[in-house]
């Protein structure tokens, strides 16, 4: 975008859908503020995780097994909080507050994480090398540490599901014939912004903290959220806020409470329509047979108490409409297809990776050398390049001969990567088994610190097919929730998404913490050792290729019993025209 279009004329007024006299704020002025305050906020938070790891087990001294269980719970926390984040928008502070309430503590999280590296009294003693012990750490040290990692998680939580919608808020004007451009521009540049931010991240932000040490590199984090802070408080003036209207998941838990509400009630006959409520607008006459413990939610007992005069129900927590119910049972029918994504989600989620970087040669040039949190980015660019590749070249290339505009189905694409998952943890489990063998080569199993004579591209093909899994799969699974569910549910499939990555990051915490128990029963050496030269991670890797393999049969069963979404029986009967109001319900 050139220069001289930041002053806004009367035709670019038009093209950013706000005209002075109706309305003069939002547009395109909002933008710097808002993108700003995500790229900024991106890039100090994902500038932490690669290396988090190297910090809690070299600083704080844990377990490895310690450490990547904290790291997963602190995923967890920040994604699954992103529900709650939307939640707490949608039906009571709006986004403007709720993204106001996460760059807050988000930044009290990075300066409490900022006064661990700097204060000798956070941290725990330094390891005696002669006797190869280490002090653990107190819960003096223990609280800040983890405070300010949930405090991160609610920030994240509170910016990340708010603030693509809240600039979409700026641009959307449904009376501007371009409206749907803009916004098309608006969410290019916002993506744009956030994957400029996640490769300065994993690139710039790790090379300081390897380099500077821990106070350097998780001060600019802090003072890089201060800016996105500021930023974001600096437009408020600018800004079109929203007010909170019903969340969609409201109306899910309406549905459930209001049908074990009528549990005890009678069915009513399928020719007695008229007992269930429906809006004005409804095409729905009566819900369908899925799930039909679940119809009693919209049943109406008594017209004069149950519904307002305008045709509202009184209490919505007693009585829904067929279209809050058939959007929960949509919502239901896709969990299958859903879980299938979380043992990929686990595959990706591995901190273990830094380890095994930090303990190969990482020298791309004589005098350059790839921090180990940066291999990550291996992923990052995969994914972009492949997304890119797919949608110009590959896509319009398939469609001709698949006759589908998309070229490969929804479906077909979440295999595709169920598949690459597995090949990915086949190849992590062969570059482990040669790097372990090199290692007793050198004679350095017992040196956790030693540095073998092994590159760590190495370790790039496994995470190149990673990326290509996340590629295929879960843009392939939001895809397929677009296509199943109605225009009113599109954001559901993002949600979703998040919480799946959620909820396989606490998957991904016991699944360690299992293997871990198991394998060091008898005073054994555990697969996920301090000293990966002493463990078997080998073995771990195997064992996530059999779970991705078994994952695999399991997509492919759903995808068996998958009921196709152009079935009718999502609308079982039209609503005739001339027919209004409600038959009473037999008494049960």
């Amino acid at each position: 975008m050139e220069a001289e279009e930041m002053d806004i004329n009367p035709e670019e007024e038009s093209l950013l859908g706000h005209s002075p006299p109706r309305r003069t704020k939002g547009g395109l002025k909002t933008m710097p503020f808002i993108i700003v305050n995500e790229a900024f906020e991106r890039l100090a938070s994902q500038g932490l995780m690669p290396n988090m790891i190297l910090y809690l087990t070299r600083i704080y001294h844990f377990q490895t097994v310690t450490a990547s269980s904290i790291l997963f719970i602190w995923s967890a926390l920040s994604n699954g909080l992103a529900l709650f984040g939307a939640f707490l928008s949608d039906s009571y502070l709006g986004r403007f507050r709720v993204i106001f309430l996460g760059s807050f503590s988000s930044l009290l999280g990075m300066i409490l994480l900022w006064l661990t590296a700097v204060v000798p009294q956070l941290q725990p003693l330094s390891c005696d090398q002669l006797k190869h012990k280490c002090s653990a750490p107190n819960g003096a040290q223990i609280i800040p540490l983890l405070s300010s990692f949930l405090l991160m998680s609610v920030g994240a939580g509170c910016i990340r599901p708010c603030s693509i919608a809240f600039g979409a808020d700026q641009f959307d004007n449904k009376q501007n014939p371009n409206n749907e451009r803009v916004l098309d521009t608006y969410f290019n540049w916002y993506y744009a912004s956030t994957g400029i931010s996640t490769v300065l991240a994993m690139t710039v932000i790790v090379y300081i903290q390897d380099h500077l040490g821990w106070s350097v590199g998780f001060g600019i984090p802090a003072i890089l959220m201060v800016f996105s802070a500021l930023m974001f408080l600096i437009g408020s003036s600018l800004y079109v806020k929203a007010k909170p209207s019903e969340s969609l998941f409201t109306g899910f838990f309406q549905v459930l409470v209001a049908a074990f509400r009528k549990r005890g009630i009678q069915y009513p006959l399928d020719e007695e329509y008229k007992c269930y409520h429906r809006t004005r607008q409804s095409k729905l006459l009566s819900p369908t047979e899925e799930f039909r413990c679940l119809n009693k939610a919209c049943v109406v007992q008594d017209p004069d108490t149950e519904l307002t005069s305008d045709g509202l129900a009184s209490n919505p927590w007693r009585l829904c409409s067929v279209e809050q119910l058939e959007s929960l049972k949509a919502l239901l029918k896709v969990i299958p297809m859903w879980s299938t994504g979380l043992v990929l989600i686990v595959t990706m989620d591995q901190g273990f990776l830094t380890l095994q970087a930090n303990s190969m040669d990482r020298h791309l040039f004589s005098n350059f050398e790839i921090p180990a949190g940066s291999f990550s980015l291996f992923m990052i660019i995969t994914l972009t390049i492949w997304v890119a590749f797919y949608d110009r070249v590959l896509a319009p290339l398939l469609a001709r001969y698949t006759g589908n505009p998309q070229g490969l189905s929804p479906i077909v694409r979440m295999g595709m990567g169920l598949i690459m998952s597995f090949i990915a943890m086949v190849l992590a489990g062969v570059v482990e088994s040669i790097r372990l063998k090199k290692a007793v080569e050198e004679g350095v199993e017992d040196d956790p610190d030693a540095v073998l004579d092994m590159s760590a591209m190495w370790l790039v093909p496994q995470t190149v097919c990673i990326g290509l899994a996340e590629a295929l799969n879960a843009i392939g699974q939001i895809q397929f929730f677009y296509m199943l569910f109605p225009k009113s549910m599109s954001s559901v499939g993002v949600a979703m998404y998040t919480f799946g990555m959620a909820l396989a990051s606490l998957i991904g915490s016991l699944l360690v913490n299992i293997i871990n128990s198991i394998t060091s029963h008898g005073g054994k050496a555990s697969w996920l050792a301090n000293n990966l030269n002493e463990g078997h991670l080998d073995y771990y890797y195997w064992l996530l290729g059999f779970l991705n393999l078994i994952n695999l049969f399991y997509f492919l069963f759903c995808c068996r019993f998958y009921k196709s979404h152009h079935n009718s029986n999502m609308l079982s009967k039209k609503v005739p025209e001339k027919e209004s109001g409600y038959t009473p319900l037999p008494s049960a």
